[in-house]
């Protein structure tokens, strides 16, 4: 039987600052157990934060759009074009293992560290502008990794017609993606609780609300770059020899990221004025208390009732859903349009503009999302939270289903051949697109309901929302480095690309479901009160 928990009217300004940031699909934490009102921020920070306008809280905010251009970029590209360089494809998943590390390791500290700057910019500014620097920095690592591999002795070759593997290009771009992913987690917590500073008489739920908006914007932006293809027509200067058309493609997306990420970190500068926190006060803060990654194990024994069972359900809902992020526009590459990144040059071609279509299946799920973000709180207070994640687990685990049902007819383990009759084909692909579309409404869920209803337990308890949100953050990011190292593995034993994965997907989904039924709390329906995850795509 799961426990019911008696009605909970939460602090807005708790959700907003607790709120996990989910960069690489990670999650960073503060382990301090209450930060109260804003009124005592006001007080720490050793001066009163002066009242910003509307317009003022949406432009120092923007940085969050620059970040989440970057990321989607990432989660759409980064995957396929390794691949190029020579990277096997078993070995692409393991890449992203620096997610999680960040994770667990970045936002702890600099969540801890920003809470007690006494820079006279103030407590995030700091941060937020060292990260951006860095972003920039491995963007272009990474857009320029062919050309540094040539010029390193990669090979003499033309790219049009060399396959071959570039080591040189391939060791820069994993050391420009793993830079790009702790930068990342540098900015997002800051900034997020940036906006807390500063939300003042607004409120926390404006705040919130313009951050989502910028983040929709970043993602919008960033997978409409994605799936262009005519970036080296504007630019043909970034076609070398090296790097030809789905690389200066990459390359001037991510040069143009870093214009706009440059843009929007100016504008926060300027616009989000803080008050510097008085170093007395940092001291008297630090007296005493216990922060960081090992605070988080040390208070595990201290968890309210039903958490437990949370952290359960939500590392099963994850599993479920890792495939398809880490997978998404390669799958639509290799399964769906049949062609492979290191292939002749017709399968090469195939391949980018399959995922050339996955990043425009992103761009679709990423405004289903934003809508969907809105019916949440109203369906978890008619229907319970509890309904609501099951019902999604459900329809995650039918679209990955098909995800693997669509894969195995378009590639011939279905019908005996490969389905190449063009109505067939165009069906196919469709159908593809359409489940990125139906992927946003359970994925605005994923982004909320396990957040709120942690947060709800937590004060259920009387506080500890910030160590039940770095306890559920282990219950994510464990699941992510199952999946980066296990999809390889299931990919050479049944040697059958990501259609092993999107299968195990659809299992974990179902499992997460029946958990849910029978583990996750009941909670008030009109206590409810919606947590966004802040950010990712």
């Amino acid at each position: 039987m799961s426990p019911r928990l008696p009605p909970f009217h939460p602090s807005s300004q708790d959700f907003l600052d607790r709120s996990p940031s989910w960069g690489s699909l990670e999650l960073g934490y503060s382990t301090r157990s209450s930060i109260g009102s804003m009124a005592d921020d006001e007080v720490s920070a050793g001066g009163r934060q002066p009242q910003i306008s509307l317009v003022g809280l949406f432009l120092a905010c923007m940085v969050a759009g620059g970040v989440q251009y970057g990321w989607a970029l990432q989660l759409s590209l980064l995957t396929p074009y390794v691949q190029t360089l020579g990277i096997p494809h078993a070995l692409t998943s393991v890449m992203w293992l620096c997610g999680p590390i960040a994770g667990l390791l970045v936002q702890p500290c600099v969540g801890l560290y920003s809470d007690k700057c006494t820079s006279k910019l103030g407590r995030r500014r700091p941060f937020i502008f060292t990260g951006c620097i860095i972003i920039c920095i491995s963007v272009i690592i990474i857009g320029f990794s062919s050309d540094i591999g040539y010029a390193l002795g990669d090979t003499k070759e033309d790219c049009a017609v060399y396959t071959g593997k570039r080591l040189h290009a391939a060791a820069f771009f994993v050391m420009g993606f793993w830079l790009l992913d702790f930068s990342n987690n540098t900015v997002q917590g800051p900034a997020r609780a940036l906006m807390a500073d500063l939300a003042g008489s607004h409120g926390p739920s404006a705040a919130n609300a313009i951050f989502v908006s910028w983040m929709a914007i970043g993602n919008i932006l960033g997978y409409s770059s994605g799936s262009t293809n005519d970036w080296h027509r504007w630019f043909p200067f970034l076609q070398t020899r090296a790097c030809c058309e789905a690389c200066a493609n990459l390359k001037a997306a991510f040069l143009v990221s870093v214009v706009f990420l440059g843009l929007s970190t100016v504008v926060t500068m300027i616009f989000a004025t803080e008050v510097p926190l008085d170093p007395a006060v940092a001291r008297q803060q630090s007296e005493g208390q216990a922060s960081g990654p090992l605070a988080v194990f040390k208070g595990l024994k201290n968890l309210p009732p039903g958490m437990p069972q949370v952290l359960i359900v939500t590392g099963l809902t994850w599993l479920s859903w890792f495939p398809f992020i880490l997978f998404d526009t390669d799958w639509m590459g290799r399964e769906m349009y049949h062609g492979r990144p290191d292939g002749n040059p017709t399968e090469v071609a195939n391949f980018q503009e399959g995922v050339r279509q996955g990043a425009f299946g992103l761009l679709l799920n990423s405004v289903v999302l934003g809508f969907s973000s809105f019916l949440i709180e109203p369906m978890c207070r008619k229907l319970t939270a509890k309904v609501v994640w099951v019902m999604s687990s459900f329809i995650v685990c039918v679209a990955m289903a098909m995800v693997t049902i669509l894969s195995s007819w378009s590639l011939g383990d279905i019908g005996g051949n490969v389905q190449d009759a063009a109505a067939v084909d165009k069906g196919l692909k469709s159908a593809a697109l359409a489940l990125f579309v139906a992927l946003g409404f359970p994925f605005a869920v994923l982004c909320s309901v396990p957040f709120a209803v942690t947060a709800q337990l937590a004060a259920s308890k009387g506080g500890g929302q910030g160590l039940c949100t770095g306890v559920l953050n282990i219950s994510i990011v464990v699941p992510q480095m199952i999946i980066a190292v296990g999809s390889g593995p299931w990919d050479e034993l049944f040697g059958k690309g990501n259609i092993p994965a999107f299968g195990v997907a659809s299992v974990f989904a179902f499992t997460s479901a029946v958990a849910g039924i029978f583990m996750l709390p009941k909670l008030s329906k009109t206590s409810f009160r919606s947590v966004s995850m802040g950010g990712g795509h």
